[in-house]
């Protein structure tokens, strides 16, 4: 009687795709005053005085400035809640995301 054996197979694992990273951007604006932008990016993206004071300054001089990456659903939460924020005190600050290059 033939009698085949088989080898086992080594398991191997699935190769897991990192998740695609997305950009929340600041887009300035003429009449959020700096003081709030520095706020909120404080109390949103954990920001030190510092760092908060330069993004801003930065989308101030150019228009836009990247603020954070992040997951797709961290990144458009955060863009999100700081858009509210600042909605909710009646200025135009906004907030966006775009996936990372």
């Amino acid at each position: 009687m033939d009698e085949t054996r088989l080898k086992p197979r080594a398991d191997t694992l699935p190769k897991v795709a990192r998740p695609r990273l997305h950009k929340v951007i600041l887009l300035n604006d003429d009449f959020t005053p700096r003081d709030f932008v520095v706020m909120i990016l404080k109390a949103e993206f954990r920001m030190d005085e510092g760092a908060a004071h330069q993004v801003m300054l930065t989308a101030h001089r150019r228009g836009a400035c990247v603020v954070a990456v992040f997951t797709r659903d961290v990144a458009e939460t955060k863009a999100t809640r700081a858009t509210d924020m600042a909605r909710s005190k009646g200025y135009p600050l906004l907030f966006t995301t775009e996936p990372e290059e």
